[in-house]
């Protein structure tokens, strides 16, 4: 008896799927179905949505947005990061999605319905397509793992995190003991 080979989705079947408060994601036709966030996810997106909104005010060089939001990379590719900043176009804010042809950064909060698909399929997907810094954030180990396009392995951050974007003059500095005090024990 053969086996039967699994389906690939495509983008337009995903969105076409019913608003059930789940999250869809397809990555490379894969279908990946995600519930709610947790509090201390949305409480640590929260404070680091802040602290890029800040930044970015001040250095214009893009914007951050949360999720839902559907990037897609491709018929067969459609996700919704936790976080991401968008370059400006043309010095400006992109007004629609057709407009967002590449992220400055992808942020994700890893949590057990998704630690497997964030550090697997997702930061693979995010560095083929070049994002330069992909963050992926540990709460309960109270760590940061980031990774650039080309690294074969994360570099694990517990003190401090530093990123500075193409064009920014100065760098935007979290300190990460007081990121998750300020979640956890605040």
């Amino acid at each position: 008896m053969g086996m039967v080979a699994p389906k690939l989705w495509t983008v337009d079947e995903v969105l076409a799927l019913p608003d059930d408060g789940q999250r869809y994601e397809v990555i490379d036709g894969e279908l990946f179905v995600s519930p709610a966030p947790r509090w201390t996810h949305q409480a640590v997106l929260g404070v680091i949505q802040h602290r890029l909104y800040d930044y970015l005010r001040r250095e214009r060089v893009g914007h951050v947005l949360h999720s839902p939001a559907d990037i897609e990379y491709g018929p067969r590719t459609l996700v919704q990061p936790d976080l991401f900043v968008v370059p400006l176009v043309d010095g400006r804010r992109a007004k629609e999605w057709a407009e967002v042809r590449a992220l400055l950064l992808v942020v994700e909060v890893l949590s057990p319905s998704t630690a497997r698909l964030d550090r697997n399929k997702k930061r693979r997907l995010f560095q083929r397509e070049r994002v330069p810094e992909y963050w992926i954030v540990d709460v309960d180990a109270r760590v940061i793992e980031r990774w650039r396009p080309d690294d074969d392995r994360a570099e694990l951050l517990d003190d401090e995190i530093t990123w500075h974007p193409a064009g920014a003059t100065n760098a935007l500095r979290i300190d990460l003991a007081e990121l998750f005090a300020e979640v956890i024990d605040g």
